[in-house]
């Protein structure tokens, strides 16, 4: 099969085991949008992905209004992934803009992505509402990673308190972003293959909050002279890493 992405052939990742040989019952949604939305039928050719690592042709067996099946084809392992683990540790912002954050940062690369609560965030989000979101999040990351190729599906954890997430903190380089800070991160003796990446909310970090997070060992860094709004700074961050340490380069 010619790669998926010069084809346009449609990635859909399913929440199974796949096996070559399989025949995959696809959900209500997927064979919808595979019939009413991109007009296939039956014989069409798609890529599966469970977000575990490398994908699989496919070919659509079956497909009516309310359900489909396709036939798992082989198992193709492309490479996909950067050899940078990035957690994004994102203040929860409003609207679409932390729909677009979470979206950019999977088609960057991102490994995984924590949503926090912050001083200065004017978000409050509790029970099933904050169920909802983290849900609603997690889609977006799903169908970022089967836009862009992913093979393996990046985690939107449940959202939390930002000194609850310092306390557990890890990657070998923990950078957060001040637009005070003198400059990028300073080059260390060995390249990291895991970053912590930290970014605040419209009205940036406490003094209280910046304090915590460099006793928990984050590093201030900043991306040239502007001030980036909150959806645009963890996707341009990412990007500079990618070049820097990732597979940008």
């Amino acid at each position: 099969m010619t790669d998926a992405r010069r084809k346009h052939v449609p990635r859909l990742h399913v929440d199974r085991t796949l096996t070559i040989g399989d025949t995959v019952a696809l959900g209500a949604e997927q064979a919808h949008h595979l019939g009413a939305v991109l007009r296939l039928r039956s014989g069409a050719d798609l890529v599966l992905f469970n977000g575990h690592g490398g994908e699989y042709p496919a070919r659509l067996s079956t497909l009516n209004r309310k359900s489909a099946q396709a036939l798992v084809l082989e198992h193709r392992q492309p490479r996909r992934e950067s050899p940078l683990a990035v957690t994004l540790a994102q203040a929860v912002a409003r609207g679409d803009r932390m729909d677009f954050a979470v979206a950019k940062a999977v088609e960057l690369g991102v490994a995984a992505i924590q949503p926090l609560f912050t001083e200065r965030g004017q978000i409050k989000l509790t029970g099933e509402r904050l169920d909802r979101k983290q849900r609603h999040w997690q889609a977006v990351a799903r169908s970022a990673a089967e836009q862009s190729g992913r093979e393996i599906l990046p985690v939107v954890h449940a959202p939390c308190r930002l000194d609850d997430w310092l306390a557990d903190a890890a990657g070998e380089r923990r950078l957060m972003l001040d637009p005070r800070a003198p400059g990028g991160p300073v080059e260390g003796a060995t390249t990291p293959t895991s970053v912590s990446l930290l970014i605040g909310p419209e009205s940036g970090f406490s003094d209280q909050e910046l304090v915590a997070a460099r006793a928990s060992g984050f590093e201030g860094v900043r991306l040239g002279p502007r001030i980036l709004r909150t959806e645009t700074a963890g996707p341009a961050a990412l990007a500079a890493l990618q070049t820097r340490w990732g597979d940008f380069g």
